[in-house]
């Protein structure tokens, strides 16, 4: 669980978004933050206002050494850290067949790996705690897929089933997981922090190449409020028993049912020939 008495927070891909938000009302209600960028210089006017209780770091989550420094920094300064989010990622248009690998892999490495390893980094500080919360900014894409975002799915279902396996292991350790699954939001994911391949297969323009115009269509129109999102995440870390998941906005809420619905009628179409896949009963 979250300390509740001036807790440490410390926030991966604070310059925009999300990480940005959250920063800025952690701060606001007086508690102390480590603010993270790839390049610190965006987010120094987040901690002007509160440099006893602010600290900013530059951080890219794919460098191991910058995630030590970054994790001993903020020990150093405030004794302890109670909240790690795992903000930072991006997004990636493509068909799974138009997907390059370079770039398909180097999104692995921040969205996946970049929270895998700042987690092992801080964990070691919350289990001598016996005290803390970790925040992993998944997606209702984690849960739905579309067209033309395969790749970013991917990273997101793995945040999804290893956020699922630590929740388990860190649970009796005092420490609390808790995912967040956004639908669209005004961010800038969909607008200047998105990459996209630039193969364009035909046979693909009425499914992943309407998405990529669609993505980039409503960039800067979605419902969603970064602001109130980052509210919700801050209400759901003080709750007594926080979700494991947490989905933002009724966009997320609407296709997170769809997909519940989809997979019921699938597994109750098919129960028979699923079940008949076991030995039968007294011959096992």
């Amino acid at each position: 669980m979250m300390r509740r008495d001036d807790p440490v927070w410390l926030i991966t891909g604070c310059s925009t978004g999300f990480g940005r938000e959250l920063a800025k009302l952690v701060l606001a209600r007086g508690w102390r933050a480590a603010v993270t960028a790839r390049d610190a210089s965006k987010v120094t006017d987040i901690a002007e206002a509160h440099q006893d209780r602010a600290m900013v770091l530059p951080l890219d989550v794919t460098k191991p050494a910058q995630i030590d420094e970054a994790v001993s920094a903020v020990k150093r300064k405030f004794g302890r850290i109670d909240v790690l989010v795992n903000n930072a990622g991006y997004g990636y248009l493509a068909a799974i067949e138009e997907g390059e690998d370079e770039a398909v892999r180097a999104m692995f490495e921040t969205n996946v790996f970049g929270l895998i390893n700042m987690t092992k980094a801080v964990l070691p500080i919350m289990r001598e705690q016996r005290s803390g919360l970790i925040v992993n900014v998944s997606s209702i894409g984690g849960i739905t897929s579309f067209g033309a975002t395969g790749y970013y799915h991917g990273t997101k279902y793995a945040v999804e089933g290893i956020s699922e396996s630590l929740a388990i292991e860190v649970k009796p350790l005092g420490i609390d997981v808790l995912i967040v699954e956004p639908g669209p939001f005004r961010t800038n994911w969909a607008g200047p922090s998105i990459k996209a391949s630039a193969t364009h297969i035909d046979a693909y323009d009425a499914t992943a190449g309407e998405r990529r115009r669609q993505t980039a269509a409503r960039s800067g129109s979605q419902a969603g409020d970064p602001v109130r999102g980052a509210q919700a995440i801050i209400d759901a870390a003080l709750s007594d028993n926080p979700p494991l998941r947490l989905l933002l906005g009724e966009a997320a809420l609407k296709l997170a049912r769809q997909k519940l619905d989809a997979m019921r009628r699938d597994f109750d179409a098919w129960e028979s020939t699923t079940i008949g896949a076991d030995f039968p009963r007294g011959e096992g």
